[in-house]
């Protein structure tokens, strides 16, 4: 059987449970794409992927889909045949489009019950939160993964508890009610950004695959833990 390993850790009624259950992913990159990897191989449902870009070579160092045979190919089909591979049984919705507020009709047209905000776009990322803070959806977002090199410093915790994270603090100050902070989860580093002397930001593989392997396991933790 596919998952009789998980299955041996969460029990046939919860694995049932997470096949019941719709995960949308909002950007699929370094961090997006561990996310998916992980739900595809826990038995989630309906993975909804949403991204516009296309593989290229200086993704190689960091995302599970950059191989030579997909430069050029777009990322959310990439995904799509990777997780049909793992998964056959795997519902994958694709939108290769980029998330504003004005087509987010066409993210959430499907009953959704869990959203991961992997993007870098700090005005998707504030719409994508208050959307799901007034819908009442479950809702994680990562900070910045770039110009960091210890994953051991990533944590989940809200938004108003980061440090030492530039994205998490231009996104706190987005908020005019700041007890909404408190209702944010967030995978953030506590690790000193790196300085680059050209100012273009560095990556490597673990950092943000590890972000992205933390964000899953929170996301199948919380659907376990509260039905969904």
């Amino acid at each position: 059987m596919r998952f009789s390993r998980l299955e041996l850790q969460i029990g046939k009624d919860n694995l049932k449970l997470l096949a019941e259950k719709t995960v949308l992913i909002v950007g699929c990159g370094g961090v997006g794409g561990y996310v998916i990897e992980a739900l595809a191989r826990s038995g989630i449902g309906t993975l909804i992927l949403v991204d516009y870009d296309r593989v290229e070579s200086s993704n190689c160092n960091r995302q599970l889909v950059a191989l030579s045979s997909n430069f050029g190919k777009l990322k959310v089909d990439c995904y799509k045949d990777r997780c049909k591979e793992i998964n056959p049984d795997l519902n994958v919705i694709t939108n290769s489009l980029q998330v504003t507020p004005d087509n987010f009709e066409t993210v959430f047209e499907k009953k959704i019950d869990f959203v991961v905000d992997a993007c870098d776009d700090l005005k998707v990322k504030y719409a994508l939160a208050q959307y799901c803070l007034e819908k009442n959806i479950a809702f994680i977002s990562s900070m910045g993964t770039g110009n960091r090199f210890d994953p051991s410093k990533l944590i989940i915790t809200t938004l108003d508890k980061t440090c030492n994270d530039p994205l998490a603090k231009a996104f706190r100050k987005k908020f005019s009610n700041k007890s909404d902070l408190k209702k944010i989860k967030v995978c953030t580093s506590t690790e000193l950004p790196l300085k680059t002397n050209n100012g273009i930001i560095s990556s490597n593989a673990f950092v943000p695959g590890g972000a992205g392997l933390l964000i899953a396991s929170y996301v199948i933790k919380t659907i376990i833990e509260f039905g969904g």
